[in-house]
């Protein structure tokens, strides 16, 4: 390939893990074809991925990190903080929001000097807009979320539904929509309910996706295909669905392990320990629940769910935070003796390595709070859900994997929160145990789930394989920005 018509991207990642997985994946997606990639984040969050840029470079792809030093002393904060995620102490937010500005003439600078052909920048760095305009490149937007979550977001913004019912449990249904989804007030992210300063924000992005090259989802054509085509009608930009990313990104072992906060020595043992505990366990026998990077449950939830899943009879593996009450440990520490003891159950406190344990041939379903990553990764894995939503989009998505696809079972939530909030909601244990068991007993409806869940996860596989909608996707994109790139030289010239 002539080095004229090879392409440099940079790709910013925002500073929280569920966002920075994904994007970056898709980044090594970009060097896997060809594309000469630089990925910006500051020196905590490249831990995070560190790893796998690393196994990319050795295999001769051209990816490289570029680490600028968060500015934690300017801003009051303690080494380290530096991203939005379970453990970030709720006054520190608006301390990591002032960091994360300050760093945008950092970032500004960067693109100037790298001088790529185009960039690809989270939703939450809507200024790169102006940046790309300026610099004569293509911007392209990535979302952390589904096509079908965004499109849904857009019906409550256009039509205001949720103010025509008389109270916030009535259900309403989301106008214009290809199916008829029904929904609460309560269920409605806060900034869809009522104006507040993320709303505004909201706004902001939406411009900067509208004035950019187009959108960027990890979601492929055959997951939500009628919402694909509705969000670029609707939003009249243009998207690609280059998913699922954590698939196609990390195809061995390898990959998997390395992705996220992978451990050092110390966690050989503690891999081993679960595998051990898996391996010995029939297949599809074991329930895998966790609630993603970004929650903390308070102790009269955490009674529920180990009482729920104790109750259950069925084999589990529960991804355990701490919530920083101090009160539970005592509770969970002899929960855990006691159902280890009884080897019907596996706690692994704090980060857990999904993609390993979700293809594992002992797990059967999971219990999830519909966190987008985590949806497409049990897509992948062919597993049936059991959805609870808790903050974000995750309401939109629990639409998209109960009614839509069929491949889940709600536990019934019905408040949405803020991700660093409690909430004043307690999901009670008979609610749980009912939906697990709906998942797990091998009834009618289980097995009619498990079959879509299986062929879904056959559609994933061919997104990303030759001449698969996903694969056709990043080439046709790829082509395109290289036109842009020849029309300009071209011109220059």
């Amino acid at each position: 390939m002539e080095k004229s018509s090879e392409l440099k991207a940079i790709f910013l990642p925002f500073l929280s893990t569920s966002h920075i997985i994904p994007l970056v994946d898709m980044a090594r997606l970009f060097a896997l074809h060809g594309v000469d990639v630089t990925i910006i984040t500051t020196s905590h969050n490249a831990t995070i991925f560190e790893k796998s840029i690393d196994l990319d470079a050795s295999r001769g792809r051209s990816i490289r990190t570029h680490v600028v030093k968060f500015p934690a002393s300017k801003v009051g904060l303690p080494p380290g903080i530096e991203a939005f995620n379970v453990d970030t102490p709720k006054e520190m937010t608006p301390k990591i929001y002032m960091g994360l500005a300050i760093l945008q003439k950092d970032f500004e600078q960067l693109f100037h000097d790298l001088q790529p052909d185009f960039i690809v920048t989270d939703m939450f760095h809507p200024w790169t807009a102006d940046v790309a305009a300026k610099l004569g490149i293509p911007r392209l937007m990535f979302h952390g979320a589904s096509y079908l979550a965004r499109s849904a977001a857009h019906s409550v913004e256009q039509y205001a539904p949720h103010l025509n019912v008389k109270s916030d449990t009535e259900k309403f249904t989301l106008p214009d929509l290809p199916d008829r989804l029904e929904m609460t007030r309560l269920q409605l992210p806060d900034w869809l309910r009522s104006p507040n300063p993320y709303t505004e924000l909201m706004k902001t992005i939406k411009e900067s996706e509208k004035r950019s090259y187009g959108s960027l989802f990890n979601s492929f054509y055959e997951l939500e295909s009628a919402y694909y085509e509705h969000y670029k009608k609707v939003m009249g930009t243009k998207s690609w669905g280059l998913g699922p990313v954590s698939l196609w990104a990390n195809q061995d072992a390898l990959d998997k392990a390395a992705r996220g906060y992978a451990k050092e020595e110390e966690g050989k043992e503690e891999e081993e320990g679960w595998l051990k505990w898996l391996n010995s366990k029939p297949e599809s026998s074991v329930l895998y629940v966790s609630f993603g990077s970004m929650n903390k449950f308070p102790h009269s939830q955490l009674v529920e769910i180990a009482h729920a899943l104790e109750d259950s009879g069925h084999y589990f593996i529960w991804v355990v935070r701490k919530n920083g009450e101090g009160e539970d440990d005592g509770f969970l520490e002899e929960f855990e003796k006691r159902v280890k003891a009884s080897n019907k159950g596996y706690l692994i406190w704090g980060w857990a390595p999904q993609l390993l344990i979700l293809e594992n041939p002992a797990i059967g379903g999971l219990v999830t709070h519909c966190g987008w990553n985590t949806v497409v990764e049990s897509v992948n894995a062919g597993l049936p859900m059991v959805t609870w939503p808790l903050f974000a989009e995750h309401f939109f998505n629990e639409k998209l994997v109960v009614d839509v696809l069929r491949i889940g079972v709600g536990v019934g939530a019905k408040e949405w929160r803020n991700w660093n909030q409690f909430g004043s909601e307690v999901v009670k244990r008979e609610d749980i145990g009912n939906a697990i068991a709906l998942l797990m007993d091998g009834g009618e409806e289980d097995v009619e789930m498990r079959k879509r869940a299986k062929a879904l996860s056959d559609a994933a596989k061919r997104a990303i394989k030759e001449g698969g909608s996903s694969h056709n996707n990043i080439l046709q994109l790829i082509q395109d920005l290289k036109s842009i790139k020849l029309s300009k030289t071209q011109t220059v010239d």
